[in-house]
């Protein structure tokens, strides 16, 4: 690990961060950096295996990437005044189904952001270009990137789908499926299983301060960027620091997975992934002990703080997280 690079080392450089995940869990994660009382270069670099609604409709009909995640990391980094949040809102807002009795509408389900994307990609044709086009459109604090520029699926191998037989090993295709599956996730991979990694996140990763690893959905959000061979590469060359963001429970995809577990996959998929920080909320824990073994055997120390919402659901509170945040970004300054 390197000590403060060019900008955190107090000149006048911003601290360069980059997040890695989809879907709400890197939502969380942007919104609570906006929040972060420092001066920081965020990139989002976004998975683009979701093949579920509205995404997953424009990928198979228009051949584009999914473009729900990228647009929901877009909306977390968008500025908050009165423009960009009504921009913002017309980028979530989705198409409700028609009245009984009148003809089928092919926009119900689609989301706005997700056919401004899909637009600019197919205007454009360049999914970097089209994803920098939006983020001007929103003002973001921050740049999104995909992690990759090809068409990619997540599949699993999974046992106990089926009760009856409950050793029985199968392979299931598609995030959607892997992310709701009720057996238990063994192995997950990408198919091709070596696509090439965006070359704007690959610079990204090198010039970083940090890298931020969740929360989200560990298999089918978090894991994939290291199943990039580029970027999991990359990933291990950078002098960056990384920081990990544990989830506050468990899903369907990781159900049976310990807390310590989630860490421990990561060491799977990436053996040489070493790690500084972990952040973990205290009542999401439990007993700390094998989350800080598991932490220091990644050669991280383990962080608890209180980052959920107040109202006790498992979701993390953007302005608790950047709290958590601040003293440990900041402490590169």
């Amino acid at each position: 690990m390197r000590g403060p690079g060019p900008g955190a080392s107090g000149g006048p450089g911003p601290v360069r961060v980059v997040a890695f995940g989809g879907g709400h869990g890197l939502a969380a994660s942007l919104r609570a950096l906006r929040q972060c009382r420092l001066d920081l270069d965020i990139t989002a670099v976004v998975t683009v295996g979701d093949d579920g609604g509205s995404s997953g409709r424009l990928r198979t009909d228009r051949g584009s990437l999914p473009p729900g995640d990228l647009r929901q990391a877009l909306v977390a980094l968008a500025a908050d005044t009165p423009r960009t949040r009504r921009s913002a809102d017309l980028f979530q807002h989705r198409f409700t189904p028609v009245p009984a009795g009148q003809p089928d509408d092919p926009l119900v389900g689609h989301a706005v952001g997700n056919l401004v994307l899909c637009g600019l990609m197919e205007l454009l044709g360049d999914p970097v270009a089209a994803l920098d086009h939006a983020a001007r459109m929103l003002d973001a604090a921050g740049r999104v990137l995909p992690m990759s520029c090809d068409r990619v699926e997540i599949e699993a191998d999974v046992r106990g789908l089926d009760p009856a037989r409950p050793d029985e090993l199968v392979t299931v295709h598609g995030q959607h499926e892997v992310a709701v599956t009720t057996g238990r996730v063994e192995t997950v991979r990408l198919t091709p299983g070596a696509p090439a990694a965006c070359p704007q996140a690959l610079a990204a990763v090198a010039d970083a301060d940090w890298l931020i690893f969740g929360p989200g959905s560990w298999y089918t959000s978090v894991i994939p960027h290291l199943l990039v061979p580029e970027l999991a590469a990359a990933i291990v060359a950078s002098p960056a620091r990384r920081l990990v963001t544990l989830n506050l429970a468990a899903e369907l995809e990781t159900d049976g997975l310990s807390v310590a577990g989630h860490l421990a996959a990561l060491h799977r998929y990436l053996p040489e992934l070493a790690v500084d920080t972990v952040i973990a909320d205290g009542k999401a824990v439990g007993d700390p002990e094998p989350v800080n073994r598991a932490a220091e055997s990644l050669g991280a120390r383990l962080l608890l703080a209180p980052v959920a919402v107040s109202d006790g659901g498992p979701r993390h509170d953007p302005a608790a997280l950047a709290a958590a945040l601040v003293p440990v970004l900041g402490s590169a300054r």
